[in-house]
Order: C-alpha cells, then sequence, then structure tokens
C-alpha cells in the first residue's frame, strides 16, 4: 500500500513540525526535509514546556470544549486558551527558527481540547492564521476536522508518516510503532496493510492520579515499579466495550473512568493504571492480521521504564524505543505534522479508510498564507 506519486528531491521542503499532545507538557518543534512521500532529512529537534498558567488556561477551558456544538465555538474560556497557545507555540518555533534558519512551511497541529467523532466534533486550539502572520510563514493546521467531517474518526494521523519511516529504514516487516501520549496509538505496516488506531490510555490517567500529589507524572516509572497491580481493579478496567471494538477506532484522553482504583493506595493506584495502558495496547494489537516482527515506540511514555517493562511482558516481543531504532523518541510526532503538511501542500491523502474509516482517502488541513 503506497503512494501515487513518486519521491522526488527537487519537490522537497525544509518544514517545521509543531505538536503538543494530549498529556500537555509542552511544545515539540522539530524539522524534516521531505516532500510528502519520502523523508529526504530529519534535522534537529527541541521541547518547549507549557508554563504552569499556560496549563492551567488549557485544562480550565476543556469542559467548554467537550460541551461545543462545534470544533469552532468558542467561549471566553476557549479564547483565552487558543490565545495562549498560540503565543506559547509561536514564541517555541521563532526561537527554533534561530538555530535552523530559514524553512518553507510550518505544520501545526495545534492543542487538543475535545475529541468527539461520534458526533462530528474534534477541536485542536490554534489560530494558524495569526500564526503565519507574526512568522512571516505558511502554515498548515486543523488536520483533523475534515476528516471528522467524512465521517472518519479524525485520529490517528501519523500512520502515512510511520510508512514512511519503515521503508526509509527497512525494518522487517509486519511492523508496530507504538506512540505513548496522553493516549497509546499504533501503526501496523505491511506489503498489504496500514492500519492504525487507538489502543487506550498511556499516561493520561497516570498524570493526572499523579496530580493528586502535587507531581504532573509519574517520573521513570518509580512510583508504579514501588506500588502492586490490583488485579480486580485492573479486570474492571478492562471490561470495556472499547477493546473488543474492531479499528479503526479513535478515543479522548477522557474517555476511560478511573473510579475502579479509586480506594487504592497511591502507589498501587499508579501501577495498576500503568498496567492497564499495556494490557489496553496488548488488546488492540491481538486484532491485527499477523504478530508484529519489529516494534517501536516513542512519545513521552517511553521514558516510563515500568511502562516500558510492562508493554513487553503484554505483548511478548522486544520493544525498541525510537532512538535505539534510529528515529526520535520525542521528536516523531513533530516531525511527522511536518511530513502530513508537505502532503497537504501537494493534494496528498493524510488519512485512509484502514486509519481513521474514512470512507476514501483523503487530504485534510487548511493553509494560511502570510499577507503580501
Amino acid at each position: 500500500m503506497g503512494d501515487p506519486v513518486t519521491p522526488n528531491a527537487a519537490d522537497g521542503k525544509r518544514v517545521v513540525g509543531v505538536i503538543s499532545g494530549t498529556s500537555m507538557d509542552g511544545v515539540d518543534v522539530a524539522l524534516l526535509e521531505t516532500d510528502g512521500v519520502s523523508v529526504f532529512a530529519r534535522g534537529p529537534s527541541a521541547t518547549v514546556p507549557y508554563t504552569s498558567a499556560d496549563r492551567a488556561l488549557i485544562r480550565a477551558a476543556m469542559p467548554d470544549a467537550m460541551a461545543a456544538p462545534t470544533g469552532d465555538f468558542r467561549t471566553p474560556a476557549l479564547a483565552a486558551a487558543e490565545e495562549a497557545i498560540t503565543a506559547a507555540h509561536t514564541a517555541a518555533i521563532a526561537t527554533f527558527l534561530v538555530e535552523v534558519g530559514p524553512v518553507d512551511l510550518i505544520g501545526w497541529h495545534g492543542q487538543t481540547v475535545a475529541h468527539a467523532p461520534d458526533r462530528g466534533m474534534t477541536m485542536q486550539l490554534g489560530d494558524g492564521k495569526a500564526m503565519a502572520e507574526r512568522l512571516g510563514i505558511p502554515v498548515v493546521f486543523d488536520f483533523r476536522s475534515a476528516d471528522v467531517a467524512a465521517a472518519g474518526q479524525g485520529a490517528p494521523l501519523v500512520p502515512v508518516y510511520h510508512r514512511a519511516l519503515a521503508r526509509r529504514a527497512g525494518l522487517a516487516e509486519p511492523a508496530l510503532f507504538i506512540n505513548l501520549g496522553g493516549v497509546a496509538n499504533v501503526t501496523y505496516v505491511d506489503d498489504e496493510h496500514l492500519i492504525a488506531f487507538d489502543t487506550g490510555p498511556a499516561s493520561a490517567l497516570i498524570d493526572d492520579a499523579m496530580a493528586a500529589v502535587g507531581a504532573s507524572y509519574d517520573a521513570g516509572g518509580e512510583t508504579a515499579a514501588r506500588g502492586r497491580v490490583d488485579a480486580a481493579a485492573l479486570e474492571a478496567l478492562l471490561d470495556h466495550p472499547y477493546f473488543a471494538a474492531p479499528p479503526p477506532k479513535s478515543l479522548d484522553r477522557d474517555a476511560f473512568d478511573p473510579a475502579p482504583v479509586g480506594s487504592l493506595a497511591h502507589e498501587d493506584r499508579i501501577a495498576t493504571l500503568t498496567r492497564f495502558s499495556a494490557e489496553a495496547l496488548a488488546a488492540g494489537v491481538a486484532l491485527l492480521p499477523r504478530k508484529p516482527v519489529s516494534v517501536v515506540a516513542s512519545g513521552g511514555g517511553v521514558h516510563n521504564r515500568t511502562m516500558m517493562r510492562f508493554i513487553e511482558e503484554a505483548l511478548g516481543v522486544p520493544v525498541l524505543n525510537a532512538d535505539a531504532a534510529g528515529f526520535s523518541t520525542d521528536a516523531m510526532e513533530a516531525e511527522a505534522f511536518a511530513f502530513l503538511a508537505a502532503r497537504t501542500l501537494r493534494g496528498l491523502p493524510i488519512t485512509y479508510p484502514s486509519t481513521t474509516g474514512v470512507g476514501a482517502p483523503i487530504s485534510g488541513g487548511r493553509l494560511e498564507r502570510p499577507a503580501a
């Protein structure tokens, strides 16, 4: 399964990809040289943490986002969060450009605050026009709305980039890419298939539970390592119809109720939620056509050593982090949105029936150019 066009270095562009995931830890930026079909070079990357004030604004806007009728609906709380997000992301890019020099294009995901494809709504905050004007560079943004409007899940979007990386690196297939952000998702690549879907939570429930003790995440998985997995609570968490549903499928970060772990001691709660993320991932992998022989993990969750150990135990195969496989653990998603922006510029598909459930392969993303 491939593209209808061949790679052409003459069509290559220097593109900066930018994302902040559902874990809301900060802004990831990365440089990619690509024509939207192949990757010619991977450049530097950087992460700029959100301030606590920005993170608080985003969290405060989430109830309004979940109640919003459309993705472009704005209440005062949503407008304030969008302004802060646009400013933070624009500043991160401007600083990055001092290091990498001029670029042709920016691929900006924005900040997801609600994702409800079952009612035809997804919301990523970020003003692409304002960013293009401030930086003087064309910006492709709003990557999910077209897919959701066409009855797709709007997620995941990274699979087409995973396929390009797998082919560039010559990974043994079937190959599996795992992304561990707030939500976990997988991409399965072989000669006949490009399959992708969200498997369940990765860090979202863990981060929320860590907030009870004043921490934003479980550093290194150390809290989980000290705890005991509660079998009854784990079974209750896994008793959810999502896990048996066939792909493609996608999730909001708050789709699962952590009530089954509510009465546990803190360390046991974190251990159980961490094991839940791993077992949910394994349940998703069991739905694939064949067992993967190459497994590569990226995203913030790879730094959680307990989660990685649980995932290897649940899958029964070694899991390489993306750095060890020659990719980038922390920059892969940002690179992907650079790749997707280049595809959007050429009108190439970014989502497929086997990745989001959309009826036919479609492009996506909106382009804003700075005023002349």
